[in-house]
């Protein structure tokens, strides 16, 4: 089974908060000529985007901070809609007065499976007070917690906030917590391996960094060489990418070198973090074939195209 870690969806980028806007739509040189291109991340081009995995985490995103919002509301009804392939993470700001009451509405009422949290972009360093009583929450709700790193969303993230090393105490109060670094931590990739290696129950996804070819092959190796390539997932960045293209530019990542000395980073590797068994490793439990039959029609899956 492969399972896309890491992609996103909006109903407008200006959803994405303050200043998010002018970096979505910042000049892209394309044949010779710069052109602003912003993405296209409704639900009809993710499904699209999708073909090619069994199912896809699609991440929430909330920021009092620059006054963003992806509803979650939105992705728990994308999710419900194709429950057998899409699985859903509350976009939840730990600032906020009612953060805990929201964990509890997510997971309860709307059926998201984990959330996703980003305190560079939030405010707030990791092991804030605040955050500390979310965590706390969703270990004993055995909810996986997905870090986005949210750098470059906007001039105003902070960049001192997203650094991996900075989970360390998060990892060691809630040893029993899943937590997934997104985009292997970058730059700071040294550091993810750290602690990827440290703790038993932190994971990192490989998305973004699938864009750039050298960039991935470079972390991968040092994954390898390390021994934590097993505790990589893979993701797409969707809409910035697709499934399809990072699972062929990965298993092509070793072109890169070829006909060099550089070491190759083994095809058995490059194939288990496609197909690793993520919802085991996250303890994600999906409703059965059974129960979606019995979902009113308006839930049902509907056939694309």
């Amino acid at each position: 089974m492969i399972i896309d870690c890491h992609t996103h969806i909006w109903q407008s980028p200006e959803q994405l908060g303050d200043g998010a806007l002018a970096e979505l739509s910042r000049p892209t040189l394309i044949a010779g000529q710069k052109m602003r291109l912003l993405p296209q991340a409704d639900t009809a081009n993710h499904l699209l985007a999708a073909e090619p995995v069994d199912r896809s985490f699609v991440l929430g995103f909330r920021s009092n901070y620059l006054a963003a919002q992806i509803p979650n509301d939105y992705i728990a009804d994308y999710c419900r809609e194709y429950a057998d392939r899409m699985i859903g993470f509350a976009g939840i700001d730990p600032t906020d007065d009612d953060a805990l009451d929201q964990v509890t509405h997510v997971t309860q009422t709307l059926g998201l499976k984990g959330l996703c949290i980003c305190p560079a972009a939030q405010d707030f360093h990791p092991a804030d007070t605040r955050a500390m009583a979310v965590y706390e929450m969703a270990a004993a709700l055995h909810l996986p917690i997905i870090f986005y790193p949210g750098t470059h969303l906007s001039p105003k993230t902070k960049m001192e906030y997203a650094r991996p090393h900075l989970l360390d105490e998060v990892a060691r109060a809630f040893p029993n917590l899943k937590l997934v670094l997104s985009h292997f931590g970058y730059p700071w990739v040294d550091e993810t391996i750290t602690l990827l290696g440290k703790h038993s129950n932190v994971y990192s996804d490989i998305a973004a960094l699938l864009r750039r070819p050298w960039v991935a092959y470079d972390a991968l190796v040092r994954a390898q060489q390390f021994g934590v390539i097993d505790k990589l997932l893979f993701g797409s960045d969707f809409p910035f990418t697709t499934a399809g293209e990072c699972i062929e530019t990965l298993y092509t990542l070793n072109q890169t070198v070829m006909g060099t000395n550089m070491p190759m980073i083994p095809r058995e590797s490059l194939r288990n973090i496609v197909e690793r068994d993520v919802l085991a490793l996250l303890g994600i439990h999906m409703p059965t074939a059974r129960h979606l039959a019995n979902l009113p029609k308006s839930r049902r899956i509907q056939k694309v195209g």
